[in-house]
């Protein structure tokens, strides 16, 4: 194999494919520079797209992305495996052995050099050590346990009908712990989801048996966003029959209840956790690199690490700076796109050895979709600066366009549009809910 510059990029998250996706297209197809992404997973999904995954509003399986075939499409090259540890002296980095379902080796420990390491490896929600979370919660960090939450919907629906056939008490009571733009979402997702089944068989259970309550410990929902955001959002939800408990934080999680902090308890079967958010453990211990409370990886405003100038971080797992600001960039998806950017430029020019480009972030406006019943959010004026209120039709065609941009950053145009127009078909061919 030719000594080419290796960069190594680990999580193929927005930020990482995208970033691969470039590289491999601008450098790797002219044999410029080898490049190489690892991820736990065999493929991709959106992960704003997760919670439409759980409530079966999205078929994960149409929306996924083969990394191995990507790679081979995009001139990268794809290692399965779990990055598990680091040795900066030598410039590699451990991959954790990759075992099956039924936990056997498939694949032992190794190692993969390195010229240029960039890590890229998301988040996951944050618990803060609330007792009961981890063993009564359900989490939506991976296409896996959206999955897991989607079959246990499905059953739950299911046992409930049954109860109603029979007679029997068959109230379900469903609490989302969280009030951000992924618990909000999921809230909306999941009262379409209980109009929706009845229509395919379980005509026992109503919309009005199913209470959602969204339990938030901030004084309002959507706390990082403008207020008049959260206010609109407030009011869809109660347009929905879904209860918004605001400055309430939950101190202990049960196997079928929630205890709040003043002492009340409130009856829970399926509880989903979507408040806050931390970058794995690991990354704390990677050979003395500066990391934060939250286990996210120190980084200049050029994305490099403070103390290693050959590693990079980007995303929800980098802590990056803003000038003008005391707040680092917030963990969001298009900050990871911008930032995919600007590293991409960055690692050309360390090719031919210029100076790094520095990261400044652009805040292009939030928008949060309420499944097909409406879109709000405000968006921001590159020129003036100021944000614009929309909501309704041209809302959602701006949130649609998100996913859209990030088909387009993977794929190019012309494969966009022929993903789009299957999905069109796809949709007016299939259930509007997936059923199994």
């Amino acid at each position: 194999m030719e000594n080419l510059h290796h960069i190594v990029v680990v999580g193929g998250g927005a930020g990482g494919l995208e970033l691969v996706t470039r590289l491999g297209n601008k450098l790797g197809k002219k044999r410029k520079a080898r490049i190489t992404l690892v991820d736990s997973d065999l493929t991709h999904v959106w992960k704003p797209l997760l919670h439409e995954v759980a409530s079966g509003s999205l078929d994960a399986s149409a929306n996924e992305i083969n990394y191995r075939a990507h790679a081979r499409k995009h001139h990268y090259e794809f290692q399965l495996g779990r990055m598990s540890g680091l040795d900066r002296d030598t410039r590699q980095l451990v991959i954790a052995p990759f075992h099956d379902d039924d936990g056997s080796e498939v694949v032992p420990e190794r190692r993969i050099q390195y010229d240029t390491l960039v890590i890229a490896v998301g988040s996951t929600a944050n618990d803060f050590g609330t007792p009961g979370a981890q063993d009564h919660c359900l989490f939506l960090d991976s296409l896996k346990q959206a999955r897991r939450f989607h079959n246990l919907m499905l059953n739950a629906f299911l046992r409930k009908n049954h109860r109603a056939l029979q007679g029997q008490d068959h109230g379900l009571n469903i609490s989302i712990i969280g009030a951000g733009a992924t618990g909000v979402e999921l809230a909306a997702e999941l009262r379409l989801a209980s109009r929706e089944l009845p229509v395919y068989g379980m005509n026992h259970l109503q919309p009005s048996d199913v209470s959602i309550t969204v339990i938030e410990a901030a004084d309002r929902i959507l706390p990082a966003l403008p207020a008049r955001l959260s206010a609109a959002a407030s009011r869809e939800l109660e347009r929905q029959h879904i209860d918004v408990r605001t400055g309430q934080p939950v101190s202990e999680v049960r196997a079928s209840s929630l205890v709040m902090k003043d002492g009340t308890e409130l009856p829970s079967e399926m509880t989903i956790w979507a408040a806050g958010i931390k970058a794995p453990a690991f990354l704390a211990e990677l050979d003395g690199l500066e990391a934060n409370r939250g286990n996210q990886l120190v980084v200049r405003q050029s994305l490099q690490t403070t103390r290693d100038e050959a590693i990079f971080a980007l995303g929800d797992c980098a802590e990056c700076p803003q000038p003008d600001s005391d707040r680092p960039v917030p963990p969001r998806a298009q900050a990871a796109h911008q930032q995919a950017d600007a590293l991409f430029k960055t690692l050309c020019n360390r090719l031919a050895g210029e100076a790094p480009v520095d990261f400044v972030y652009n805040d292009h406006g939030s928008l949060i979709n309420f499944s097909r019943y409406t879109t709000v959010g405000n968006l921001m004026g590159n020129l003036s600066g100021r944000s614009m209120y929309v909501e309704g039709k041209v809302a959602r065609l701006f949130y649609l366009s998100l996913y859209r941009m990030h088909q387009m950053a993977l794929h190019g145009p012309l494969r966009t549009g022929v993903i789009w127009l299957m999905d069109k078909i796809s949709r007016a061919m299939q259930p509007r809910l997936k059923l199994h």
